[in-house]
C-alpha cells in the first residue's frame, strides 16, 4: 500500500517547458539493436532481453576522478523544442460543425535535460518527461558536437525513453547490476543541471526500492512502476535522464526526480535502477514499446493491523488480497490470503520491490513465487500475461494500426452494443497527448460517426483520422453512460 509523503514537494527534474505554456495547456504523457553495449559481463537472473551487466564491486577508495573523467563522455545534453496545439472554440464554426468546433492555435516552448549513451552506434537513454511532447530533439555530446535525435520509444510508467542519433564510435557507459548496490555506498550523479554541461556531484545511497508516488501523478491513466534508488547526491533541474554511477564509472540508475519544497535540490534525489532501465531500454529498441507482464493479483503491504487481523506469522512479504480471474496467478493456484515471500531468489517486502521484479520480465515469462500459506512455505510457477490476458508480444508498428491522433481504439463487444442500444461504433481504449485529447475526449468514449458516416471498425476510423485531405472533422460520440454528443476540430 503506497505511503503518502507529507509536507514535501515532489518535482520532476528536467525537460520543463516555460510556465506560460503549461499553465494554459494540459501537459499529459512522457528491430533488434545493431549496436553493442560497452564493457558488459554476462549476468544471470531475471530475463533482461540480452542485456549483460558489468561486475559491480564497491571501491573503498574515495577517489572519484577516474569515474568522473570517463563518465562525462557518455552523458549528453538533451534539448527540446515543443509545439502544443489546442482548439479555440469559434461560435461561427460551431454553427456548422457542432459544439467544440474551433480554430487550432499553437504555443511554443523549450526544455532541456540529460541522457546516457548506452551503445556505440547512437542509442541514448533519458527520461520520458525530458522529451515528452517534443517536436524537435537535439543531443549535444561532451565534445560540443550536436545531432538531431529521433524517439525510438517511451515508457511513461517508468519515465524512461530511448533516443537515437546517427553517429557511431560513441563511448557507451557500462551498465552495472543495481541489485548489487548497497545503502551507504558512494555514488556520483552526472548530468547538465541548469544547462551546466558535464556536472558531477557525489553522495551516498540513502535507500533502495523507494516509492514516492510521482510517476503518473499528472496522468491517472499511467500504471506507475516506482522502485527508485534514493541518494543524497546533489541533483537539480536538467539532471533528469542523466547517470547515477558507482565509483567505477558504471551506470546504476537514471536520475529522475527530487524531493523538494522549492523545485531545486533539497537533500534527496531518486533514480530508476539500472536493471529495470536495461529491460525497458531493450523492449523499446526491439519492439518500440514495453512488453509488460502481470501476475494478476491485488496486494497489500503487511502492517501490524494486517498481522493482527489476518493472524499472520510476521511482517515479512506481501499479502495477496485478491486473484484476478483467468490470470497466470489463478492458473497457478495462487490464493487470496497467501503471502509472497520471494520472487525467484529475491526477497520481497514492499510493493516497489515486487513491481521492479515483475517489471523486468515480459509476457510469456514464468516466475517462481515463494509463498506462505497457513504456516507452510510453498512455491508456485506463474506464467506472466499481458494486459489483454495473453502472452503475445506486440510491436509499436502493430499497435499503430489501431491508433490515431494520440488515441488507441478497440471494437465494441456485442454486450456493450446491446447495453447502449447501438449497432456500430468503436471505443477509445487509451489516450495520450494529441488532437483528440485536446478537444476533451477520454478513455471509454465511443465514436459512432465520422462526418456523418457510421463508424463500423477500428481500421475504418483510424484510416479516416489519418487522412490529410479533410479540413474539418465532426465526430458523433457517446459516453459510457449512453449520452450522445458531438465534437468538431480541424485537421
Amino acid at each position: 500500500m503506497k505511503k503518502n509523503m507529507k509536507s514535501i514537494g515532489l518535482g520532476i527534474l528536467g525537460g520543463l517547458l516555460p510556465l506560460g505554456v503549461f499553465f494554459m495547456l494540459d501537459s499529459s504523457d512522457y528491430t533488434s539493436s545493431t549496436g553493442s553495449t560497452s564493457g558488459l559481463i554476462e549476468e544471470t537472473g531475471a530475463p533482461v532481453a540480452n542485456i549483460n551487466f558489468a561486475s559491480s564491486e564497491i571501491d573503498s577508495k574515495l577517489d572519484f576522478t577516474k569515474a568522473s573523467e570517463e563518465s562525462i563522455h557518455s552523458v549528453v545534453h538533451v534539448k527540446t523544442k515543443v509545439v502544443q496545439s489546442y482548439v479555440q472554440t469559434d461560435p461561427f464554426l460551431e454553427f456548422f460543425y457542432g459544439p467544440g468546433a474551433g480554430r487550432e492555435r499553437k504555443q511554443f516552448g523549450s526544455g532541456s535535460g540529460s541522457g546516457v549513451i548506452v551503445s556505440q552506434d547512437g542509442y541514448i537513454v533519458t527520461n520520458n518527461h525530458v522529451i515528452q511532447n517534443a517536436s524537435e530533439i537535439q543531443v549535444t555530446l561532451n565534445n560540443n558536437t550536436t545531432f538531431d535525435a529521433v524517439v525510438v520509444g517511451t515508457d511513461p510508467s517508468t519515465d524512461i525513453a530511448v533516443l537515437k542519433i546517427e553517429k557511431t564510435g560513441l563511448r557507451a557507459m557500462p551498465i552495472a547490476n543495481s541489485d548489487d548496490v548497497k545503502v551507504g555506498q558512494w555514488v556520483l550523479a552526472v548530468g547538465n543541471p541548469f544547462n551546466l554541461n558535464s556536472t558531477v556531484t557525489a553522495g551516498i545511497v540513502s535507500a533502495k526500492a523507494r516509492n514516492i508516488n510521482i510517476i503518473g501523478s499528472q496522468n491517472k491513466e499511467i500504471m506507475p512502476i516506482e522502485s527508485f534508488i534514493q541518494t543524497d547526491a546533489a541533483v537539480n533541474p536538467g539532471n533528469s535522464g542523466g547517470a547515477l554511477i558507482n565509483t567505477q564509472g558504471q551506470l546504476i540508475g537514471i536520475n529522475t526526480a527530487i524531493a523538494s519544497q522549492t523545485g531545486n535540490y533539497a537533500g534527496y534525489s531518486f533514480a530508476v535502477p539500472s536493471r529495470l532501465v536495461a529491460k525497458i531500454m531493450s523492449d523499446l529498441i526491439d519492439y518500440g514499446m514495453v512488453q509488460r507482464g502481470f501476475l494478476g493479483i491485488q496486494i497489500l503491504e503487511v502492517t501490524q493491523d494486517l498481522i493482527n487481523e489476518k493472524k499472520l506469522v510476521d511482517s515479512k512479504g506481501l499479502y495477496i488480497a485478491g486473484v484476478n480471474a483467468d490470470s497466470g496467478a489463478e492458473k497457478a493456484k495462487v490464493k487470496e490470503g497467501d503471502v509472497i515471500l520471494k520472487v525467484g531468489s529475491k526477497s520481497i517486502n514492499s510493493v516497489a520491490e515486487l513491481q521492479e521484479e515483475i517489471g523486468r520480465r515480459r509476457p510469456g515469462d514464468i516466475v517462481t513465487l515463494t509463498l506462505r500459506r497457513e504456516g507452510d512455505v510453498i512455491t508456485k510457477d506463474v506464467l506472466l500475461k499481458n494486459i489483454d490476458g495473453n502472452t503475445d508480444l506486440t510491436s509499436k508498428d502493430e499497435l499503430e494500426k489501431y491508433s490515431a491522433l494520440g488515441a488507441t481504439f478497440t471494437e465494441l463487444t456485442k454486450t456493450e452494443k446491446k447495453e447502449l442500444n447501438i449497432s456500430n461504433g468503436v471505443k477509445i481504449s487509451s489516450i495520450s497527448s494529441g488532437k483528440l485529447r485536446s478537444i476533451g475526449l477520454s478513455k471509454g468514449i465511443i465514436i459512432t460517426k465520422f462526418n456523418n458516416v457510421e463508424v463500423t471498425s477500428v481500421e475504418q476510423l483510424t484510416e479516416y483520422l489519418k487522412r490529410n485531405d479533410q479540413k474539418g472533422v465532426l465526430l458523433e460520440i457517446m459516453t459510457e453512460s449512453g449520452r450522445k454528443d458531438y465534437v468538431g476540430f480541424g485537421l
